[in-house]
């Protein structure tokens, strides 16, 4: 069985004390779907909302977001980011988010690409609410992680 590296022997939550591990360039790449009407969609791709372009605004949110990703989840290290690439693309159904995530630390970025996946299609919900509140945000997950001890990972 996994041991669950944020309990401690007593199982109490504790942060990872990460000081003795080697700072590795790491990279994680995570996606998120806001599902919506094909009006809605329409609106939001022509970038003439009533509140603006709404696909800028939630890329710039995504990125925000992942570098408060350590203020949102406790446990979660503060890290540098060397690079927060957040895009907002039109798809089938809805408007696609994917977020890459770069760092040199000892410990990964996965939780900041997350953040900004999630923060973005949240984002995108509180622009786009006005025009359809049934919107449904679906398949939050990571799609890929490389570096640290564990080595690359990829759905």
């Amino acid at each position: 069985m996994t041991k669950l590296t944020h309990l401690d022997e007593t199982g109490r939550a504790r942060m990872v004390d990460v000081s003795d591990k080697v700072s590795t360039a790491r990279e994680a790449v995570a996606e998120g779907f806001l599902r919506m009407s094909p009006a809605t969609l329409a609106l939001a791709i022509s970038g003439e909302g009533k509140k603006g372009d709404v696909r800028a605004v939630a890329e710039i949110a995504g990125v925000m977001a992942a570098k408060k990703t350590s203020d949102l989840i406790p446990m979660c290290h503060p890290l540098a980011l060397s690079k927060v690439e957040v895009q907002v693309e039109a798809a089938d159904g809805g408007l696609s988010v994917t977020a890459r995530v770069k760092t040199t630390s000892p410990t990964g970025v996965e939780m900041e690409a997350l953040t900004a996946v999630s923060v973005a299609c949240l984002t995108l919900y509180d622009m786009l609410k006005a025009a359809e509140k049934g919107m449904v945000l679906e398949a939050m997950r990571l799609v890929s992680k490389t570096g640290g001890k564990s080595g690359d990972w990829s759905a």
